[in-house]
């Protein structure tokens, strides 16, 4: 008998409180998204230099190839919202001439791929906290980009 409420209560346990854990995590491409543990911890490492750069130091340069190594390495990234923000607010500030790096990129090619990084948030993470301040800096690049349909 005590096998059995033990076995009662624990099942009880997994089912009100798996789905909440579940329900705690980041940004998701779909129902079935698989993460690497390494791989999170190394993005979210990049994430914080690239914040430190971004925040701190004016650092854009720095901060966008922080950024790049993660959309590149880590696609699936729980903060990827956040990677493609920073790395969309850095290409604009570097098109504007402003932080302390000097760039030899094209202010063309710096503008737009600002609005492809903000764009990207704003049509695939419409929920992100990032949202707001992307479509703001989107006005000044034309507005964002239409959402790509898939065939």
């Amino acid at each position: 008998m005590k096998k059995f409420c033990l076995l009662a209560i624990c099942s009880v346990v997994l089912l009100v409180v798996a789905p909440a854990t579940r329900s705690q995590s980041g940004a998701r491409q779909g129902p079935d998204v698989v993460r690497d543990p390494e791989m999170e911890k190394d993005s979210l490492h990049n994430l914080e230099v690239a914040r430190q750069y971004f925040k701190l130091r004016k650092a854009y340069k720095a901060s966008l190839a922080r950024c790049e190594e993660i959309l590149a390495g880590n696609p699936t990234f729980s903060k990827i919202d956040e990677v493609l923000f920073i790395a969309g607010e850095s290409s604009l500030r570097l098109s504007e001439n402003r932080g302390k790096q000097a760039v030899k990129t094209a202010t063309d090619k710096l503008r737009e791929d600002a609005r492809d990084y903000l764009s990207q948030l704003v049509n695939s993470y419409p929920d992100s906290k990032f949202k707001d301040e992307a479509l703001e800096s989107l006005k000044s690049l034309g507005g964002p980009k239409p959402k790509e349909s898939k065939p």
